[in-house]
């Protein structure tokens, strides 16, 4: 089975949208649910465990830079395979569309580009830990 992705995001999107915390698309034999969590919920009913780092979102914010966010939940990966050499580190110079770091969901390895050219002030996230729909993942300066 393909995933579509523009499905999902179109999903994702809807939730924001409506002020919906839960959605579920199902056409034949294809189910799609995509939720989010809202305060102080830290698991989403899809049996993904959400549970961002709230020192490391209110810190992102204090920041100046361009913040990279995540496209979608998943599990972030700051390298393509166990034991690789990862995407970036702080103070690496990176291009617009650069591929900074791989979000996996439903075992799908969405690559996460850069939004804008800069050198990599701080990487918010470790490697494996699970991520939500627009949370800053690093911020460039």
């Amino acid at each position: 089975m393909k995933i579509d992705k523009k499905l999902i995001k179109e999903l994702v999107d809807n939730l924001s949208e409506f002020n919906l915390t839960e959605l579920e698309y199902q056409e034949g034999q294809t189910k799609i649910k995509v939720s989010k969590a809202s305060k102080g919920i830290e698991q989403i009913k899809s049996s993904s465990v959400v549970s961002p780092n709230k020192a490391v979102l209110s810190e992102a914010e204090d920041s100046d830079g361009i913040r990279v966010k995540s496209p979608i939940i998943g599990t972030a990966y700051l390298a393509p395979e166990p034991g690789a050499k990862k995407f970036i580190e702080v103070g690496d110079k990176i291009k617009k569309g650069q591929t900074v770091m791989i979000v996996e969901a439903m075992k799908t390895m969405n690559h996460v580009p850069s939004t804008g050219d800069g050198v990599v002030k701080k990487i918010l996230v470790n490697d494996g830990q699970p991520v939500e729909f627009g949370q800053p993942l690093l911020i460039l300066k």
